[in-house]
């Protein structure tokens, strides 16, 4: 009896610990509403107009591209339409690729060279550091003293670099990011919840730490760097999956501000299978630990300001929930069954208030960032349950990354595929590349099938206050693990045709 007693003990003190943990994590997210609204004065703007001084600064814009077959010439093309002195510009086409991307873009080149663009293409045989690496490459015979960065499935407009350039104006700033914008945020269910996520993450986390004065990252692309910020930090490096976290805060320490210009947007093509969309966050996961693991102990040695430093560890440590996360979803369905014969008023009161804080926290978070950016933001807000759920329903994907990182396991940087879409018609499941297969969907289903009873049970028993953070979990788990072999099943039914082509669209040069 005292043996099962211990148990039951232990599992419920778990249970609320890792609880508490989450709501903390969650609580943050109001900190980052309220750091957003208690600086929002501090509007970024630069002290002088470059161009009215006649001192434009020399740009490159450098393109990493990775077997980008579909998307390569549309990023060429707009990039060469860039509204700036041709003489004050130079573009480089940094390509790893092994397939025919690398055809395309060596004529997309030719092309813009011959109309008087100077575009170079430069490709590598071995993909050394991968993306860190290309980009450390291109910087050797770079021309510019700002560095502008584009990925593949960006389309830039013309008047990005003269909305970010004036900012160097100030000697302390060493790098400008623009927020993204989404080219097939409507697509689908998938997409539109992207959208939110990535809408939040600009406007408030960004919004919010760059205002309050503390650190915040350059996200890989739609941004510009001062080049000598890259070189005193140390370079481009590539011990890390997120080498744009890590080159950003080591930059950051070396005491080079950074600039978040919410109102300059850069269209981006959103992942639009679940397996592409797993494949990048368990990147930006792994590597967001492997950057904490690699920097923290330098932020907590250095001279900056206490609140400068926690906001930092919240950063760079917030994927750490998703193994807690993983651990509350085992460990709620047992604790629910030892505490039934306490009775449903006291299920409310220790539960609730938790889940309250780690839930709803999370949702208004997103609910404002929606009003920051739309006239019509209410009625995108019908999908926030969907990305709460999404949001349990991807933590095994991040938690496995997330332990790779803790643990020190290599992974080679798996870019994302993009297929260009654009509008509903178009079609991703006949063309190349493939988010990576794994076991996972089978354990979410699994998890999926673990909740629907738990539901069940509650509903039985009129456990009525656990009964919609229950569903949250089942929903995601079914959603997630369902969707993920869904495409398996059509990828292995495609792989053959587009292995040969058919259906396969290369994009003309003309």
């Amino acid at each position: 009896m005292m043996v099962g007693m211990d148990m039951d003990t232990l599992l419920l003190t778990a249970y609320f610990a890792v609880l508490l943990v989450l709501a903390v994590f969650g609580m943050h997210r109001y900190l980052m509403v309220f750091l957003y609204y208690r600086y929002r004065h501090r509007r970024p703007a630069p002290s002088a107009l470059l161009e009215v001084q006649g001192d434009l600064p020399k740009v490159t814009v450098q393109l990493p591209v990775f077997n980008e077959l579909y998307v390569v010439e549309r990023l060429i093309d707009a990039v060469a339409a860039l509204d700036y002195p041709k003489q004050r510009l130079q573009i480089q086409v940094l390509d790893d690729s092994t397939d025919d991307t690398a055809g395309i873009a060596r004529r997309r080149c030719e092309h813009h060279r011959d109309a008087g663009v100077d575009i170079h293409y430069l490709h590598r045989s071995e993909r050394t550091g991968f993306k860190a690496g290309a980009l450390a490459a291109g910087l050797e015979t770079a021309t510019g003293d700002v560095i502008a960065i584009f990925d593949a499935d960006f389309v830039p407009g013309e008047s990005f670099l003269k909305e970010t350039v004036h900012h160097f104006a100030d000697e302390d700033v060493g790098m400008v990011q623009a927020r993204w914008d989404h080219l097939n945020g409507d697509y689908s269910l998938l997409t539109r919840i992207q959208t939110i996520l990535l809408d939040a993450h600009f406007v408030l986390e960004h919004g919010g730490r760059n205002r309050s004065r503390c650190f915040f990252n350059f996200n890989g692309t739609a941004g510009v760097w001062r080049r000598e910020a890259i070189e005193t930090a140390g370079g481009w490096q590539h011990d890390t999956l997120t080498e744009d976290m890590d080159l950003s805060y080591r930059a950051q320490l070396r005491g080079w501000r950074f600039v978040f210009l919410p109102d300059v947007v850069a269209p981006a093509e959103i992942p639009v299978s679940m397996n592409a969309f797993k494949s990048q966050q368990h990147r930006w996961s792994k590597g967001s630990i492997q950057t904490a693991k690699k920097l923290l102990p330098k932020i907590l040695a250095s001279p900056l300001p206490l609140r400068v430093k926690i906001e930092a560890v919240f950063h760079l440590s917030a994927n750490l929930a998703y193994p807690l996360m993983v651990l509350l979803s085992l460990l709620i369905f047992p604790s629910m069954l030892v505490r039934f014969n306490m009775g449903w008023h006291e299920m409310l009161l220790f539960d609730v208030p938790l889940f309250v804080a780690a839930t709803m926290s999370v949702t208004s978070f997103y609910v404002v960032s929606q009003r920051e950016i739309y006239p019509d933001w209410k009625s995108r807000l019908k999908v926030i349950p969907m990305l709460l759920s999404l949001g349990i329903g991807m933590c095994l994907n991040n938690a496995k990354a997330v332990m790779e990182a803790l643990l020190g396991r290599e992974t080679d940087f798996v870019r994302t595929p993009k297929y260009r879409i654009e509008s509903a018609s178009d079609e991703w499941q006949v063309k190349r590349y493939r988010g990576r297969r794994s076991y996972l969907p089978y354990l979410e289903l699994l998890l999926g099938l673990y909740f629907t009873a738990a539901v069940a049970y509650a509903a039985l028993h009129q456990i009525y206050g656990s009964l919609p953070f229950l569903v949250l979990f089942q929903v995601g788990f079914l959603f997630t693990g369902a969707l993920s072999l869904s495409e398996n099943r059509e990828s292995k039914r495609t792989d053959s045709v587009a292995a040969f082509g058919i259906r396969h669209t290369a994009y003309r040069v003309q």
